[in-house]
């Protein structure tokens, strides 16, 4: 692991850390919607027949509904935890360039575009956003790791003149 590979972990994840408390603060919103606790709380689970108070909401439907209705911190993070993934596989497959493609991109490529199908039917701006997002970051990945996977050898051009 080279010095620039190591700074820019760490500046990614600084960044990453900043968005991610600006994401959990701006879903802090949900807390005074008790209408939206109904649609925006996946993770806390909500009886029909028992009443909920505010304080009962876990921290990750924050992200939810920042995701749902505030998306730009929420989009900066995922984006950075992309960035953080994507260049942890490249440390530790910089010499096995395949594997990488394979594992990584193609694997990210993969489970982008089964998010961009989950989010589909989003009624929400953010969920438009993200379905947009991880379709075209999805392909990417894909085209991508399709790129690495099957490149030419280096001397393959001077045996074929």
């Amino acid at each position: 692991m080279t010095f620039n590979n190591f700074l820019q972990m760490i500046i990614a994840a600084l960044f990453f850390m900043v968005f991610t408390f600006c994401t959990w603060y701006e879903g802090s919103e949900i807390l005074d919607r008790p209408w939206e606790w109904k649609h925006s709380t996946h993770f806390t689970h909500i009886n029909d027949e028992q009443a909920i108070e505010a304080d009962d909401i876990s921290n990750f439907d924050h992200f939810v509904y920042a995701a749902k209705f505030k998306p730009l911190f929420p989009f900066l993070m995922v984006t950075t935890a992309s960035y953080l993934i994507i260049l942890t596989g490249y440390i530790l497959f910089q010499r096995r360039v395949k594997k990488m493609a394979l594992f990584f991109l193609l694997g990210f490529g993969v489970l982008f575009l089964f998010s961009s199908g989950y989010l589909s039917n989003s009624p929400t701006v953010g969920g438009n956003i993200f379905q947009a997002f991880f379709l075209i970051g999805g392909m990417i990945a894909i085209m991508a790791a399709a790129l690495y996977y099957y490149r030419m050898p280096r001397g393959f051009n001077t045996l074929m003149k």
